[in-house]
């Protein structure tokens, strides 16, 4: 079985703060893109509920993501959702079952 995951994160955002949080997941992207072990990452804002982004991640291992989230731009796009977020982030990591 490949260790690939993929991570699907949470955002919700107070009233007010949705570009300045949109602002710190895209700069985000370009980096953590160029990281060896990713080969997806893209934010999203939920059409439905434009307090809530989603990002949709693949990495290549458990440690891939866990070495992600020391990078210098994980860190600062952290510090940039401080004292904007209105619940903790939720993040889900996956693996396809088996046989699909």
């Amino acid at each position: 079985m490949s260790d690939v995951i993929t991570v699907v994160a949470i955002v919700k955002v107070k009233p007010g703060h949705e570009a300045e949080v949109a602002q710190a997941m895209t700069d985000c992207v370009a980096a953590s893109r160029a990281e060896a072990a990713n080969s997806q990452y893209i934010p999203h804002q939920d059409l439905e509920n434009p307090h809530t982004f989603v990002f949709t991640e693949k990495w290549a291992s458990p440690q891939a993501l866990a070495d992600h989230m020391e990078t210098p731009h994980f860190k600062e796009m952290a510090a940039r959702f401080e004292g904007k977020l209105a619940a903790p982030l939720e993040v889900y990591t996956l693996r396809p079952l088996p046989g699909v």
